[in-house]
């Protein structure tokens, strides 16, 4: 990959009332114009998202996003979107009219911001007017600067106090984290069949394969056809075999019972999700309901092929292994209705950052709804867990736990 996947960048969203001067500062930030601007309010309608880099904060997605006092019934679609960028947001640019007094909008997103915890600045906007008295006092005690967008490179002042920010910045882990040491031989089996895309790896392979260089370990990459064969012709057993959760089955059967095994999909389990909550889930497979329905979540768009993983295959092994008059739904989206679910398996989430996965997981988390990762199912389907957890051994423990053998 030339960039970062646009999940692994670090998400920096700009956020005030109507006529603020967000788009400004994007165009700001960018020295060129990445947004219209204009006198007449509401001009940003959707988040628009643009990639840079930024000095210590490395590759950055920058979102400017439509005012939080919008007007009318558009108004409040668009203030809606502008929440969920937020709540995924890992540093926020408050941007704030000096010459005007604070609005409700403006102290509500604050009142948020500091509930949240979460790093961010203000930006005072509209240096070269006078300040409102009460805005010299809103931002107090908090990270603030004055700006004039009219001015070439004005921005640079909060560039390097961003940076300063950068430690409070949430990082996600990466996907072999503590599962590897320098040196270590590595196996990933990735299949290529119809789904695959064509002529590349899918993303969690990908991130996989430049983590393992990163730690100096050797990845060693073959499809399941050939693994049977370079397995027990390599002449070192590897520190961990990693495959495509789809194939677990084969894999398994190819390579000897005390050889470390995962997915890359439980990999993205830990990263992304909540493993925790994968594992208690699993308990809900035992007595789910007769006519239970459950809902397949997945990020991506994609062609769905015929032997498609959430379309079919999931759905298939799961009336063969827990009930054949279970009901199915798919989604990208999170449902209006979560309480019309029994359960939801939802995919590796690699497309979106490890906020936006959480922020769709407590949904269900608080209605108490079993949710399942692509990876976590399939290795139950197939019979391998404890085994596919033991590279992790909290997890491994959990699982023991909520499932004595």
């Amino acid at each position: 990959m030339s960039t970062p996947p646009l999940a692994e960048m670090t998400r920096i969203v700009l956020a005030g009332v109507r006529n603020a001067g967000k788009s400004s500062l994007m165009n700001n930030l960018f020295q060129k114009d990445i947004a219209i601007t204009s006198e007449t309010p509401g001009t940003t309608t959707d988040p628009v998202t643009r990639k840079i880099e930024l000095g210590k904060l490395g590759m950055c997605a920058i979102t400017d996003t439509a005012g939080l006092d919008d007007a009318g019934a558009l108004g409040e679609q668009r203030i809606l979107k502008t929440r969920e960028r937020l709540e995924t947001a890992d540093l926020i640019l408050f941007v704030s009219p000096g010459d005007k007094a604070p609005t409700p909008a403006e102290k509500e997103l604050k009142n948020w911001l500091l509930e949240k915890n979460l790093p961010w600045i203000g930006v005072i906007s509209f240096k070269d007017l006078p300040r409102h008295e009460e805005k010299k006092t809103f931002f107090e005690q908090q990270e603030q600067i004055v700006l004039d967008n009219t001015i070439e490179k004005s921005c640079l002042p909060l560039i390097e106090k961003m940076e300063k920010l950068e430690k409070e910045i949430h990082r996600e882990m990466t996907p072999v984290e503590g599962l590897v040491q320098e040196q270590d031989l590595v196996l990933l089996v990735t299949p290529i069949d119809l789904a695959a895309p064509a002529g590349r790896l899918i993303l969690p392979q990908v991130e996989t394969i430049r983590d393992l260089l990163d730690r100096d370990c050797a990845a060693l990459i073959v499809k399941e056809r050939e693994l049977y064969t370079f397995y027990h012709n390599i002449g070192i057993k590897p520190a961990l075999v990693i495959t495509d959760s789809q194939v677990f089955h084969k894999v398994a059967a190819d390579i000897p019972e005390d050889q470390p095994l995962t997915s890359f999909s439980i990999l993205f389990a830990r990263k992304k999700g909540d493993p925790s909550l994968f594992i208690r889930s699993l308990n809900a497979l035992k007595n789910f309901p007769q006519k239970g329905r459950v809902l397949v979540m997945e990020v991506c768009s994609h062609h769905r092929q015929a032997e498609d993983l959430g379309t079919v295959k999931i759905p298939r092994l799961f009336r063969q292994l827990v009930g054949s008059q279970v009901e199915f739904g798919h989604t990208r989206k999170v449902p209006k209705d979560p309480d019309a679910w029994d359960m939801v398996i939802h995919c590796a989430g690699c497309m979106i950052t490890q906020k936006a996965m959480d922020s769709r997981l407590e949904i269900f988390r608080e209605k108490g709804i079993p949710v399942l990762n692509y990876g976590l199912f399939l290795a139950w389907a197939n019979g391998l867990l404890p085994r596919a957890l033991e590279p992790f051994p909290e997890l491994a423990e959990l699982f023991l736990e909520n499932n004595p053998l």
